[in-house]
């Protein structure tokens, strides 16, 4: 007699099926996004909410040099230089992170963008693992430059606000192509809370952290050589 197949078996066949449609949707979305603006899972979330949200796409060739410096300098010193990931940064924060739940301080510019487009908020093991693996795909699929500008275009800088241009008309009421090098460095810092963080009306210790990003940024550097032509 012919065993019936295992509710446990059907499960694992399930899931199985479930993980490669979801490849091939992330494969989809990759190949798309190297050629068109794309939206964040937090764009997406707040449409299907009837929330809403303001964007301004805009070209990396738009944006002032002074204000990517300052982002590379804030969120990603070696993104020139990593694979999508830092390797060495995020082998010293899950050292020493406690309760399962990895520090932001170990995302690069191309996980922060992976997140951003197809993921959900919050820290996890999981979502960090998968995080590092969509990273990697993403370094290898696409340009320093492209990476550069997709998550220029999907950060989120305020409550429903998301992308540089917007962000520089909402803060300093000017276009992306001309924040200077101190409002740069401002947006820069508020990157890792952009709800309390407010680049118009810095509190003290993000005038503080504004003025070492602008320090850094400033210094002669090789950081910035894969986004230029």
């Amino acid at each position: 007699m012919a065993r019936r197949p295992s509710l446990l078996g059907a499960l694992a066949r399930g899931v199985l099926w479930a993980g490669l449609a979801l490849a091939c949707v992330f494969a989809g979305l990759v190949a798309l996004y190297a050629f068109v603006d794309p939206v964040s899972t937090l764009m997406v979330a707040r449409t299907l909410e009837g929330r809403g949200y303001e964007r301004i796409p805009v070209r990396l060739e738009d944006v002032a040099p002074a204000a990517v410096a300052a982002v590379v300098a804030s969120e990603d010193a070696t993104f020139c230089h990593n694979d999508g990931v830092d390797w060495g940064a995020l082998h010293e924060i899950m050292r020493g992170a406690r309760g399962g739940e990895p520090k932001r301080g170990a995302s690069t510019i191309t996980m922060q963008t992976a997140k951003n487009l197809f993921l959900w908020p919050g820290r996890s093991v999981l979502r960090k693992g998968v995080e590092i693996g969509m990273a990697l795909v993403l370094g290898k699929a696409w340009s320093k430059r492209r990476v550069m500008e997709i998550y220029i275009n999907v950060a989120e800088w305020g409550d429903g606000l998301y992308g540089i241009e917007a962000a520089a008309q909402h803060y300093f009421h000017k276009a992306a192509s001309r924040i200077d090098a101190r409002e740069g460095a401002l947006l820069a810092t508020a990157l890792p809370n952009p709800i309390r963080r407010d680049p118009s009306h810095p509190r003290p210790l993000q005038r503080l952290l504004a003025a070492g990003v602008m320090a850094r940024a400033a210094a002669p550097s090789e950081r910035l050589r894969c986004l230029t032509r």
